[in-house]
């Protein structure tokens, strides 16, 4: 794969987009995840498109929903959109209830393209790398910056492993995935059993 001047506006954009925001649960600023999940799109995938979609990934659903969507398709096309779109739960504001969303995008990711597959693969390993991270700096005290808490991010997390598996693609990563939520599942419920 060759990265053309495409990603490197694409990753402008995303500086311009989410340079005030910040993860759940910590300081660092949002851009590392960015980075990070662009990254092993980069190591695993296979097109420009793809990485592009990994940097803008979340930018319709926390940056300005349709509008966003429409300036990524000017920008860099329909392909980007579709992947991006994909990797979104909601464009609405409100919010639809968190449950409602979940189970929603896990279904549409059992059957949606590849390349949705791939960079949602990699977004979740590293947000999943990043909850093992925080567990062990706040414990019990991380589920409170989530919607779902404790057993809901744990329930969400391990349906995604499990559907991006069932799929069948992009095997090396969703390995990684699925070890690295079992380990967040063995922390949480190592932690449970010392305190009962």
């Amino acid at each position: 794969m060759t990265l053309t001047d495409r990603f490197t506006n694409a990753l402008l954009y995303a500086i311009e987009l989410h340079s005030q925001q910040r993860r759940k649960a910590s300081d660092v600023p949002y851009l590392a995840h960015l980075l990070a999940v662009a990254s092993l799109v980069m190591e695993h995938g296979t097109t420009e498109d793809e990485v592009i979609a990994a940097l803008l990934h979340d930018a319709v659903e926390d940056q300005g929903g349709a509008a966003t969507r429409d300036e990524i398709r000017r920008r860099f096309g329909d392909e980007v959109v579709a992947i991006v779109d994909g990797c979104t739960d909601t464009d609405l504001t409100p919010k639809p209830p968190w449950r409602q969303r979940k189970e929603a995008y896990i279904e549409r990711l059992a059957h949606g393209q590849s390349s949705v597959r791939l960079v949602s693969a990699a977004d979740k390993l590293h947000n999943v790398r990043s909850l093992i991270d925080q567990y062990h700096q706040q414990g019990e005290h991380l589920w409170s910056h989530f919607r779902g808490g404790r057993d809901g991010t744990l329930w969400y997390y391990r349906a995604v492993a499990d559907a991006l598996r069932q799929a069948g693609d992009h095997k090396p990563l969703v390995e990684q995935l699925d070890r690295t939520v079992n380990e967040l599942e063995q922390l949480a419920q190592g932690n449970i059993e010392k305190t009962a």
